[in-house]
């Protein structure tokens, strides 16, 4: 029962009350019957017009109570002219007002927000409170290689990306660099924030990629060619000095120089030995630009396994070939990628040791709207190639270090033969992969 219900019923039953108590006492003063029925009456209408005046703050507080509910903000209330009321009106006035300010303040900020993430270079994942994709923007897209519509709603761990490993295994507050496909490098940072009481979390993803490349060939090219003078230097001094003492021997009995010439002949080979060595270094600062001419990759893939075949055979390792005849040209540096085809394949034979399988695979790309292909009758086009091998595989800990200037597994490595790949596959624009194969081996794919 409302208020005025209650009102209403108090009103009727005193008057009724009134009533019986005056007709029973007018039976006695009949005089004031007159009277009595005056007073009643007015009774009565003041009554009413006490309804009417608590119906009308009734009706404004309940009216105003809807409004709210439906967030309804651009409606006010006029004044009634009851001071009290009037005064409660005021205050309901300025309220509204304060909330559509602060609701449009808000809306605007969220679209800004959304209109930043949305356009930042930088990918930015935000999950629920159970820890699945709530949202993702295009450049996180992009980094985890997936699409929104396949990403919201999954478990973070379970998307189909590589970083989304490491990605769930941060924990708040920790930022981290990742290696993906392509030499990649992509910080990861975990971040929390409160959603009505609740923790929720947020990932920030950014390629380092560039920057870190241009940093690590700056201060290698600087090492190396600061190694490359020394070296070269005293290589040279020891070179001229060693001629000078075989002169001087020359001139001695062969018996007394017997013990002296082998000796000359091991130093003379080792000095050989590093300067063939530097120049591996070399070979990475002095990277020409590529040549680029239209070149058939199937008849590149033949010619690497007349290549290589035979000497592989000698350790049991067999060269396979799988792939079409032909495939349409692609724009390349022949020398250079076959220098890195023939780096690869030679990197697959040491992890096999002896005995073993590396298979060549190649095959056209899918023509898109990005591409530059125009169509496989001789004109140019997109393929892949992949290198797989049934050797031990790419342990977490080496995984993440592939492609690191220096880095190597093998005791007399430079660690350089994996990053010459990446800067003539970078120089040329492809894309390129290297990363375990399903029943064991590694696989390195290249798209053209």
């Amino acid at each position: 029962m409302t208020l005025r219900s209650k009102f209403l019923v108090y009103v009727l039953v005193m008057h009724g009350l009134l009533a019986s108590a005056s007709a029973l006492l007018l039976r006695e003063h009949r005089d004031w019957l007159l009277l009595a029925e005056v007073v009643f009456l007015f009774s009565v209408w003041f009554a009413v017009r006490l309804i009417r005046s608590l119906s009308v703050p009734l009706q404004l507080i309940d009216t105003g109570t809807e409004l709210i509910k439906e967030r309804d903000f651009t409606t006010h209330f006029s004044a009634v002219g009851q001071p009290e009321m009037d005064r409660l009106i005021a205050v309901y006035n300025r309220m509204i007002d304060q909330l559509r300010e602060e609701r449009l303040r808000v809306r605007e900020q969220n679209e800004l927000l959304d209109r930043i993430v949305e356009a930042s270079p930088g990918g930015v994942v935000i999950c629920d409170f159970e820890g699945r994709v709530a949202e993702l923007n295009p450049s996180a897209e992009r980094l985890l290689g997936i699409v929104r519509e396949s990403a919201v709603g999954a478990p973070l761990a379970e998307l189909a990306s590589p970083l989304a490993t490491p990605l769930a295994a941060l924990e708040d507050g920790v930022s981290r660099v990742v290696s993906a496909s392509g030499g990649r490098r992509i910080q990861c940072q975990r971040a929390g924030f409160r959603d009505r009481g609740f923790a929720r979390s947020f990932f920030l993803l950014a390629e380092l990629t560039v920057e870190l490349r241009q940093s690590e060939r700056a201060a290698y090219e600087k090492l190396i060619r600061m190694m490359s003078h020394e070296v070269n230097n005293s290589v040279g001094a020891v070179g001229s000095l060693l001629a000078s003492v075989r002169g001087a021997l020359a001139e001695l009995p062969s018996s007394e120089r017997s013990d002296m010439d082998p000796a000359l002949d091991v130093a003379a080979a080792r000095l050989d030995h590093l300067r063939g060595f530097m120049d591996g270094f070399a070979k990475v600062v002095r990277l020409p630009s590529p040549d680029l001419r239209p070149c058939n990759v199937a008849r590149l893939i033949d010619d690497l396994v007349v290549l290589l075949g035979p000497s592989l055979a000698e350790r049991g390792i067999e060269l396979r070939r799988e792939g079409m005849a032909e495939l349409p040209a692609i724009r390349l540096d022949k020398n250079q990628i076959e220098q890195v085809l023939v780096n690869v394949v030679k990197n697959a034979a040491e992890a096999i040791g002896e005995q073993g399988v590396i298979t060549l695979r190649f095959g056209p790309l899918p023509v898109t709207k990005s591409s530059t292909g125009r169509g496989s009758n001789g004109t140019l086009g997109r393929c892949w190639i992949e290198i797989e091998d049934t050797g031990e595989g790419i342990g977490p800990e080496v995984g993440t270090q592939l492609f690191t200037p220096f880095f190597t597994t093998k005791e007399d490595g430079c660690g350089l033969g994996l990053t010459l790949v990446k800067e003539v596959l970078s120089r040329h624009g492809f894309g390129f992969s290297l990363e375990s194969a399903e029943g064991g081996g590694a696989r390195f794919r290249i798209e053209m």
